[in-house]
């Protein structure tokens, strides 16, 4: 009976704390007593408004409730941009685009609290190209288009499928198309080449192509970075004596090789034809070569000896891929010139006076030893041209630079902030002669930078790069600007652009229509998903 009446005492003990715990607790203030209540808004996200689409101005009607007590307190936006409430009932709202609206999902704030719509596409002068022919694009990097004499095109990059028609047989990195983006099958590259194409040039009745590879198709070594390939897509070969181990019975075997022996030891990122030659640029280091006909030291197997020559980031190579010692390189030391301090991309253009120019930019501060502000210009012969007045150039990295000889403007973007000690955030217009051309001032970027500026022989200047607003509008990664540096009327109402622009390449739809070729990494273009390669019409 004490062991009852212990046990019961226990559980009566224990029944109190827990009380005291619960008493405790009810002391604690409540975490949820300043939440936001909600606003009994509801605004149909699948329903589409009256009308789905429209140009800036146009009175839309969308359907909602629970907005009335809220009519004076609200503000409507389209991707980010205020419209014009004009009328506000139990059931709708009705709002005019902005000036600055865009395709996006459009919202309701009211306070700190937003309230999400339906997308709303705003309409403009730029609109997907519905004659371009390969609407499943690439499924990987787009670096080039290069545009044949014959009414075709070579299409690069870091691809294995192109428009589809890669599933069962791999389409590496190479295919052939009409100039309205038609997959070409006559086009025989095979297994392609088994790494990144940069860049592909014609030359001597042969394409060279160029980037970060070691073989093509059958040839799976002995290719450093560039080769060439007749016109059908094989590869440039020649069969080679080999020597073998003089001991053995056969002391020589007959190999193929490719035919373009020379090459770089790092990627090749531009490539040029020049004065009859091949001129390539990257941040390589050494120039390499090899040779096919001599026994290595263990005489054990048919031998490739590999040679190199100390060239850092520009070299020029005669058809054969042999070195061209005539250009930027010291026979003395048999080596190329210094170079830059740097990371390097570059440009060639031929000027008003038919001389090829290479720009060099990135990031240093001294080219062939002398101080350079991240941008320097090349004459012909491969030596610093003074005439280029770049002062002491951009006070950070040069992302991008191109050139248009219409205007004879460049066009750059970069992390600078400061050009030759002018104002100068994020991109920039050159004169030809390298000095900053002070009538276009670009307006503050926020988000990010912008990677790619090109400006068309109209005078705009299209844009891309990791940005969300510019001058405060919202402007999703892609962007047309005047050029004064405003956005372009008409031009801007695309939607989010996810991605950047290698080339935006000027051109006409298969009704006539002026366009653009938009090419590089692109995830998706007005709000819609795209494949790194697409055309847009501009009018």
């Amino acid at each position: 009976m004490k062991k009852f009446k212990f046990i019961i005492a226990i559980i009566l003990l224990f029944a109190i704390a827990i009380q005291g715990c619960k008493k405790e607790e009810e002391l604690f203030e409540d975490p949820y007593a300043d939440a936001k209540q909600s606003l009994g808004i509801k605004i149909s996200e699948t329903e589409l408004p009256t009308p789905a689409s429209g140009i800036a101005g146009t009175e839309v009607t969308f359907k909602i409730t629970g907005v009335l007590p809220y009519k004076d307190k609200l503000s409507f936006m389209f991707n980010g941009e205020k419209g014009e409430v004009t009328e506000v009932t139990a059931t709708t709202i009705k709002v005019k685009v902005p000036d600055a609206g865009s395709t996006g999902v459009t919202s309701i704030a009211i306070g700190d609290q937003l309230i999400i719509g339906p997308q709303f596409i705003v309409t403009g002068l730029i609109k997907t190209d519905i004659t371009w022919k390969a609407t499943a694009g690439a499924n990987g990097f787009v670096s080039q288009f290069y545009e044949m004499v014959d009414g075709r095109a070579l299409v690069i990059g870091q691809f294995n499928n192109f428009d589809n028609k890669g599933i069962i047989t791999p389409i590496n990195r190479i295919a052939r198309t009409s100039i309205d983006g038609e997959y070409d099958r006559t086009f025989r590259t095979g297994r392609g080449a088994n790494g990144a194409l940069s860049k592909v040039i014609e030359i001597g009745g042969r394409f060279i192509i160029a980037g970060g590879f070691s073989g093509y198709n059958q040839r799976t070594e002995n290719i450093s970075n560039i080769t060439s390939l007749f016109t059908n897509g094989a590869i440039d070969t020649v069969k080679i004596k080999t020597a073998r181990k003089p001991s053995l019975t056969d002391t020589v075997t007959i190999k193929a090789f490719p035919k373009f022996n020379g090459g770089t030891n790092d990627f090749i990122g531009r490539l040029y034809a020049h004065q009859g030659k091949i001129l390539a640029t990257g941040n390589f280091r050494y120039y390499v070569k090899r040779t096919y006909d001599k026994p290595n030291y263990d005489f054990t197997r048919d031998t490739v000896i590999l040679d190199s020559t100390e060239i850092r980031q520009i070299v020029r190579m005669n058809l054969d891929g042999s070195l061209d010692k005539t250009y930027r390189f010291n026979t003395a030391t048999n080596k190329g010139n210094i170079g830059a301090n740097g990371q390097v991309d570059t440009y060639m253009h031929t000027d008003a006076d038919k001389l090829e120019k290479l720009v060099v930019f990135g990031n240093f501060n001294t080219f062939d030893g002398q101080a350079a502000g991240r941008i320097i210009r090349l004459n012909a012969n491969g030596t610093i041209d003074p005439t280029f007045n770049a002062g002491s150039g951009a006070d950070n990295q040069i992302f991008s630079l191109i050139y248009n000889a219409t205007t004879r403007k460049y066009m750059m973007t970069g992390s600078f902030t400061k050009y030759n000690g002018k104002t100068a955030i994020g991109i920039a217009m050159l004169n030809e002669d390298g000095s900053l051309d002070e009538s276009f001032t670009a307006k503050t970027l926020d988000g990010g930078y912008a990677s790619f500026a090109k400006q068309l022989n109209s005078g705009l200047i299209v844009l891309s790069g990791g940005f969300k607003k510019y001058n405060n509008v919202t402007r999703n990664g892609f962007m047309i600007l005047n050029s004064k540096g405003d956005l372009a009327a008409g031009y801007n109402t695309t939607g989010p652009f996810q991605g950047g622009l290698a080339d935006a390449i000027e051109t006409k739809s298969a009704d006539g229509k002026k366009a653009l070729l938009l090419i590089g990494h692109i995830n998706r273009f007005d709000n819609q998903p795209a494949n790194n390669i697409m055309r847009v019409t501009i009018e």
